[in-house]
């Protein structure tokens, strides 16, 4: 529009750049979502050059005009990125300076995707330390907490190839000590242990997921590699909301690690829980009984599958797939009931291990039919934790091996307080109304004579 303006065709290149100046502010604050951080009072207005308003107008006029604000939030964001490295550095580009304290060692590209569309920038590397602008810290926990990680793999000399050509590629492989990934490593433990060590007292959370995943992590006082246990507990609240409930890191799978780990969770608050999701693993079906007593406990259906799929031939496992899955199909706590038991009966001559264990896992199995329909789906299985779970690992994996626990711990939390902030915004993920038929009463013996009085 300010391109095809005729007014500014006749006030030329010095009436489009006061155009520019006066919008530049606005397209950061509103196209970047960072306006209090760009626009206080304490902000000096940024020089602009010649050069490099021309620069913008003719990829300006070059495009029509079609890609105004996203050339011009694009420009500008780079603008206020060389600003601020210049004032790391003590000198801008090319000039001399006796405040100089390094060199630029050229730019790591990146895309920051905004209401603008995707904007590429370089962020300056240096010969000596590193920079990341302050403009773009809130949007990126988990890359900082990736990168304190690998940091603190390679300065402590346990890296992989994998972790050395990521440091090579973040510009940081000369320069970095270990007191300044000490510096980065103190900041980020103390929010990631803020987030986890919140309270859970706010309200209730009548369904708690909880499962574990492994990753690899050096032992120093062993002087291996070792595979470690990191559990993660999720909730959903009394209005239908999702939360990130906690994370831990141990040697194993253990009853004791378990119980701690739930025990911690009370410790912070947590109430109000009616059904505890999970796998069949020995120790956390013990901590479930100790720790959540009332509650009852829902057997993951897909975690049971495959020990069913187990116990026939491969040759016949479609078969005993497709109808173990018939049964929750149907819509009622009776007949998905009855089905279970024609399914039992109909695999008894053929596959007695399968039937007997369809009969032990029954009450378990199904126990999410003595809970509103309209829940099913979400709660007869661990599947929304697998998903949060398959992220940590695609996090995780990028490490490969983790120095210590608390490096772990540091990338894992970040990668939860970001999923938890996400949940925070999004829509509910149980409505409102199917919630509140928890609270209503239901006859679960239509025989039972009502009592007297």
């Amino acid at each position: 529009r300010l391109v095809q303006d005729p007014t500014y065709e006749s006030r030329g290149v010095v009436g489009f750049r006061g155009a520019v100046r006066s919008t530049t502010r606005w397209a950061i604050g509103v196209m970047l979502d960072v306006y209090d951080q760009v626009h206080t009072e304490e902000t000096t207005p940024m020089a602009l050059s010649d050069s490099a308003l021309s620069e913008l107008l003719d990829a300006l006029r070059v495009g029509d005009g079609t890609d105004l604000v996203r050339e011009l939030a694009q420009w500008a964001l780079q603008a206020l990125i060389d600003a601020e490295a210049a004032q790391a550095i003590g000198a801008g580009r090319y000039e001399r300076s006796g405040d100089r304290v390094t060199h630029r060692n050229g730019v790591r590209p990146r895309t920051l995707s905004t209401k603008a569309g995707d904007l590429a920038v370089g962020i300056p590397k240096l010969r000596k330390g590193s920079f990341f602008p302050e403009l773009l810290e809130p949007r990126r926990r988990i890359d900082q907490a990736l990168y304190a990680v690998i940091m603190e793999a390679y300065v402590n000399g346990v890296s992989t190839r994998s972790v050395d050509d990521l440091v090579a590629a973040m510009g940081v492989d000369t320069g970095i000590s270990k007191s300044e990934v000490s510096r980065i490593c103190a900041g980020l433990d103390e929010r990631v242990d803020a987030f986890r060590n919140r309270t859970l007292g706010h309200v209730a959370f009548p369904y708690v997921y909880l499962d574990a995943t492994y990753i690899n992590v050096r032992d120093d006082a062993l002087g291996q590699v070792v595979s470690r246990a990191v559990v993660v507990a999720t909730g959903i609240t009394a209005d239908g909301a999702r939360e990130v409930l906690g994370v831990d890191i141990g040697d194993s799978e253990d009853e004791t690690f378990w119980t701690r780990f739930l025990r911690s969770l009370r410790d912070r608050g947590l109430g109000g829980v009616r059904l505890v999701i999970s796998d069949a693993h020995a120790g956390l079906k013990a901590s479930i009984r100790k720790c959540f007593t009332g509650a009852s406990w829902q057997r993951c259906r897909v975690h049971y599958a495959r020990n069913l799929l187990a116990t026939v031939p491969k040759s016949h496992g479609e078969f005993v797939a497709a109808a173990f899955r018939s049964i929750f199909a149907l819509g009622t706590p009776a007949e998905v009931e009855a089905r279970w038991d024609d399914v039992t009966a109909t695999l008894e001559d053929r596959f007695p291990k399968a039937a007997e264990s369809m009969r032990a896992a029954r009450t378990d199995v199904l126990a999410f039919t003595a809970f509103p329909t309209a829940h099913w789906r979400k709660i007869w299985s661990n599947n929304p934790l697998e998903r949060l779970n398959k992220e940590i690992k695609r996090r995780s994996n990028v490490v490969g091996i983790f120095p210590n626990d608390p490096a772990a711990i540091r990338l894992i939390g970040a990668v939860l307080a970001d999923q938890h902030d996400e949940w925070a915004i999004a829509r509910r993920y149980l409505s409102e109304t199917s919630m509140a038929e928890l609270n209503t009463p239901r006859d679960t013996d239509p025989d039972q004579p009502a009592l007297a009085g």
